[in-house]
């Protein structure tokens, strides 16, 4: 068993800032692979960026509105928690944001429907 515990969503203006914290315990979560997903409002689940505990590869989604090069995925595994930096945020950013974790290898893509674990979702809103 896995438990995760997000935090750090809120409201942020376009063009701003947020950070988002999970934190993982288990007595396995280091064997997962983590990331994060988010929803937004009458869509579907989707892919934003993943990581696993150990080296230092990420994966980040090939979404519309691209969140390569805006937002970072990292971990500090002293603190057992996995984060997603947000910068220069967009309307479009705006959802429910999930930490994630998976007992698979990391891969390029990642779909909901093989995630093992959910954190309970953090609300990410984008708006002036």
């Amino acid at each position: 068993q896995v438990q995760l515990i997000e935090s750090g969503g809120g409201l942020a203006q376009p063009g701003g800032s947020l950070r988002l914290s999970c934190a993982a315990s288990g007595r396995t979560f280091r064997t997962y692979t983590m990331g994060w997903f988010r929803q937004a409002p009458g869509k579907e689940r989707e892919f934003v960026a993943s990581t696993t505990w150990r080296g230092g590869s990420t994966y980040y989604a090939e979404l519309a509105d691209s969140v390569k090069g805006r937002f970072t995925i990292f971990r500090d595994n002293a603190k057992n928690t996995v984060y997603l930096q947000m910068n220069s945020l967009k309307p479009e950013d705006t959802g429910v944001y999930y930490c994630a974790a998976e007992a698979g290898p990391l891969r390029s893509t990642w779909y909901p429907g093989t995630v093992d674990y959910w954190g309970q979702g953090t609300q990410v809103t984008v708006s002036s």
